[in-house]
């Protein structure tokens, strides 16, 4: 899937995330008698939503990196150039 069906995928993923987590957030505060504002808790969770998603980018970009060296060997594994 690429273009505008993947990035509008994205975005709803995305705003249904960070909507989530500030009512959760939210409700956490009001049962725990520590309430913050609605307003206060959608900043929070705005900020995890981009953590998590730079978090997911590093991991994904790192996975491609690691194919693009070539398949990695299994520990203990001889090589033709680890014998004398």
């Amino acid at each position: 899937m690429s273009g505008k069906p993947r990035l509008r995928r994205l975005a709803f993923s995305l705003t249904v995330w960070w909507l989530l987590l500030a009512l959760v957030l939210w409700l956490l505060g009001k049962a725990l008698d520590q309430p913050a504002s609605l307003a206060q808790c959608a900043a929070s969770s705005a900020f995890f939503v981009a953590l998590g998603e730079a978090g997911d980018w590093l991991r994904r970009r790192r996975r491609r990196a690691g194919r693009g060296a070539g398949r990695r060997r299994a520990s203990g594994t001889e090589t033709p150039t680890a014998r004398p």
